[in-house]
């Protein structure tokens, strides 16, 4: 989005909006070129003016210059393509570089002609009539709006060629007032004057040349543009979760920026919260240089604040292997990790060691070889056994199983609801939910469910597993006092 200076919110040009816009105003620059040259041509002739001549002579280059830039304008908008991966934005340098060898050409050739006259001491005769004076102002009015609007439409679109373009035009501005100048001068009585103009019109010239130049080389050589690696620096720096910021490379071409940043996030990090972070960032980019393309490289990185719980599980799932119940301790000045390895239950057991083995080995390199390290394997069920829902009476059975068992054992327990139970073919599966007090720690319930579960295991053998859903208990409210008590 663009704010205006009455702080009116308008959305920012898209890249079809601003492909017209440059290729107008490089067309309409074709057509005032062309109309502005054939006045300074008669004028010339009218006038025998030298300044005057090497003003329409500049005309004539200009024409090809003007329809050079359309033509940059208009191919440096197409996309890329199988030769062409970043586009034809540098076209449009291309263009500006033209324009400066056309500056610098005329430049030298204005020198010549206006210092051979003065080494001869050629004195040529110039008729300041009311018509040559009236094509010099026209030619300025003119000059001066492509000049300004040019500037303005450079600006808006990053248009390399528009630049150039706008140089050339404040070069004939500046040329014709040194013209009117010259003219004015013979008709004071100053035979010199045009010649004088002359040179004057030569050194701003080469000067706009230079200028031209080093903005053109700066785009060819990939200078990023003055204050953007800053502004984008700030930007990653205030996206949560980018740890650091590794490098940023920008570079212009055709009126957009492209480049790429490299941020480190931390390894423990999944990878949709890594691709989050990354539109994030892109988001925040794309608010501060709209239409910039920008490409996010992700580095991992350990942070210093990542625990050996962190570490242990980051190893296992590079492994791909499932694990839980980690316990990580430290024990006489050496550390012990425990946890369970679940593996598919059909393995052979000297398969399922090998794999312990790689993981052992890779928590061990990690925290160094005295690290003692237990795996305890268990079987992982990698179909979708069969199974159906279990007859009524058996689902009254076993809730009254578990809320006798709740009440027996006296715990945090109760409100045993929301039984489900399962046949299948290893015997029943049981999932319950039942309310705790919200106060209690995740690691009392832990306990007081397991309780419950062993207790209705062995009372029901034929319960092969049992899923709980502790939910926290309803806080009782006391009801209003009856109005007057």
């Amino acid at each position: 989005m663009t704010r205006t200076d009455d702080a009116e919110v308008r959305p920012a040009p898209t890249a079809l909006q601003i492909s017209a816009i440059k290729r107008r105003a490089a067309m309409l620059s074709v057509m005032a070129t062309i109309l502005l040259t054939a006045a300074k041509v008669v004028a010339a002739m009218i006038s025998g003016s030298l300044a005057l001549l090497t003003d329409a002579l500049q005309g004539l280059v200009d024409i090809g210059s003007t329809l050079f830039t359309w033509f940059a304008v208009h191919a440096a908008d197409k996309p890329a393509d199988e030769e062409h991966h970043y586009g034809h934005g540098k076209l449009e340098a291309l263009a500006a570089l033209v324009e400066t060898a056309i500056l610098f050409t005329l430049a030298g050739a204005i020198l010549w002609e206006a210092g051979s006259r003065l080494w001869l001491g050629i004195a040529e005769y110039v008729a300041v009539t009311p018509v040559v004076i009236g094509v010099m102002l026209l030619s300025m009015t003119v000059d001066a709006l492509r000049w300004r609007s040019l500037s303005r439409v450079a600006k808006e679109t990053g248009s390399e060629a528009l630049a150039g373009e706008a140089t050339h035009f404040s070069t004939d501005f500046v040329g014709s007032a040194l013209v009117l100048a010259g003219l004015i001068g013979v008709w004071a009585g100053a035979p010199r004057a045009d010649t004088i103009a002359t040179f004057a019109i030569a050194a701003f010239t080469a000067f706009s040349a230079f200028r031209l130049a080093r903005r053109t080389i700066n785009t060819l050589m990939d200078a990023a543009p003055e204050g953007v690696s800053e502004r984008l620096n700030k930007i990653a720096a205030a996206v949560p979760g980018i740890v650091a910021i590794d490098w940023i490379r920008v570079r212009p071409a055709g009126g957009r920026t492209y480049g790429e940043i490299g941020i480190r996030v931390s390894r423990t990090l999944p990878l949709d919260r890594v691709v989050a972070i990354k539109q994030a960032l892109l988001d925040a980019v794309e608010k501060e240089e709209p239409g910039a393309e920008i490409t996010i490289a992700a580095n991992p990185i350990q942070v210093d604040d990542e625990t050996a719980l962190e570490k242990v599980l980051l190893i296992a799932l590079k492994l791909k292997i499932p694990v839980h119940h980690v316990t990580v301790h430290t024990i006489g000045g050496r550390l012990s990790v425990s946890l369970d390895m679940e593996v598919d239950a059909k393995l052979p057991l000297g398969e399922a060691h090998d794999i312990a083995t790689r993981l052992e080995a890779a928590i061990r390199e990690e925290f160094g070889g005295e690290t003692e390290v237990e795996t305890h394997i268990e079987p992982m069920e990698t179909g979708a056994p069969a199974g159906h829902n279990a007859a009524w009476e058996t689902v009254e059975d076993i809730g009254k199983a578990l809320a006798g068992e709740a009440s027996k054992l006296g715990g945090p327990i109760h409100d045993i609801h929301s039984v489900r139970v399962r046949q299948t073919k290893n015997g029943l599966v049981v999932n319950y939910h039942c309310r705790v007090d919200p106060a209690l720690n995740v690691a009392a319930v832990h306990a007081a469910v397991d309780a419950i579960e062993r207790a209705v295991r062995i009372a029901r053998p034929q319960v092969c597993r049992l899923v709980s859903h502790a939910e926290p208990a309803r806080m009782a409210t006391t009801p209003d006092p009856l109005p007057g008590l």
